[in-house]
């Protein structure tokens, strides 16, 4: 039975088992990229963040199945339906899915091809493979929280993007579609062991490269690329607005000064990092003189690489967003739009009941 999905992974069948964080987030691009996601749901809540079902955006567009895995037979009707499925993606500590008895060699021995996804915090070895932890403990130990935040302040924690999203949601999601492909040539399926630390660690890769040429400090705010250089930082406008400065280059920082009437030696002077406090003071009192906006129109079309800083609410406003049709709606929920984008379409935020879903995967003998 065609479902008129479209996009690349179009006809995958994912069994997502409910958390929260990076796994779910797995499943979305999973589910925005055309292929048919099925969670599975235990009784009781998760989490602490409870999110009206309208709002869960994580979600949205899976199909959901609650079961009882304690109740009789209820592993029996999870495998059954594993055994449909083409992939499985986990977040839960080490050790609970085989206590379940729905770890990779059960999976796998029901199903060969299935491509086992799993993501945790620490990774399956390790001292602290067994610990509790949430994002900002993975980017800690990555080495990634303490480049992030100000000169003479503490580490600023960067939402959850870089170890929920970037470090384990995004790289379980790229480590399970390459092993895919793998599966579907060879007939043989996988185990993709994703770490929110690996990921975290590894997205530090161009930043260890330069620690190590010695062009990157160790502390905060004193490198070109952590707001410690004063054309590449964030400044206050007049109406305690910001507005962000990337004019790395010297042909963008010269376009830069321009715009904002200061002398162009100040782009020569900041090759040495002996000037940059005096740069940074010199800028900071001009854009102080003007409104963020007032700024960004002076500044447009002339490659100064300047950008107003956007609260939640002005993001989907913005002209750029609105042209590329960067946020979409749904049901009266504001979303941002799947990425990344694929000239033959990707799959809309579709929703089927879990016996609809099941039926089509020919395992519609498992709700009985």
């Amino acid at each position: 039975m065609s479902t008129g999905a479209v996009g690349p992974l179009a006809g995958v069948r994912v069994v997502e088992f409910a958390g929260i964080g990076p796994c779910p987030f797995c499943g979305m691009l999973l589910r925005q990229t055309g292929a048919e996601v099925l969670r599975i749901e235990r009784a009781e809540p998760m989490g602490t963040l409870r999110v009206p079902e309208r709002f869960d955006l994580l979600n949205k567009g899976k199909s959901r199945l609650q079961i009882d895995l304690k109740a009789r037979g209820a592993l029996e009707r999870v495998l059954a339906i594993v055994a449909a499925a083409d992939v499985l993606i986990e977040g839960f500590r080490p050790g609970v899915m085989e206590r379940m008895g729905l770890g990779p060699e059960a999976c796998l021995a029901c199903n060969p091809r299935l491509v086992y996804g799993r993501v945790t915090g620490w990774g399956r070895e390790g001292p602290l493979c067994g610990e509790a932890g949430h994002d900002i403990d993975y980017i800690a130990v990555a080495g990634a929280l303490g480049c992030i935040g100000p000169a003479q302040g503490p580490p600023v924690p960067p939402l959850n993007l870089v170890g929920d999203f970037a470090g384990g949601g995004m790289y379980l999601a790229f480590g399970v579609t390459a092993a895919l492909l793998a599966a579907r040539a060879s007939g043989r399926g996988e185990v993709v062991d994703a770490a929110m630390v690996d990921g975290a660690a590894h997205l530090m890769t161009f930043i260890h490269a330069l620690r190590q040429a010695g062009i990157w400090q160790s502390e905060r705010g004193g490198n070109p690329g952590d707001g410690g250089h004063p054309f590449y930082t964030v400044y206050a406008t007049a109406d305690r607005r910001w507005l962000a400065v990337a004019a790395a280059e010297m042909k963008f920082r010269i376009a830069f000064l321009e715009g904002i009437g200061l002398d162009r030696d100040l782009a020569e002077a900041a090759e040495d990092r002996a000037n940059w406090p005096q740069a940074r003071s010199a800028v900071a009192a001009a854009l102080a003189a003007r409104s963020r906006d007032e700024w960004c129109e002076r500044l447009a079309g002339i490659d100064a690489c300047v950008a107003p800083v956007l609260d939640l609410d002005e993001a989907p406003r913005h002209a750029h967003a609105r042209a590329r049709a960067a946020f979409v709606e749904d049901d009266g929920v504001l979303r941002p739009a799947a990425a990344p984008r694929f000239a033959g379409g990707a799959a809309p935020p579709a929703w089927s009941s879990a016996e609809e879903l099941l039926q089509r995967w020919g395992a519609g003998s498992t709700l009985r």
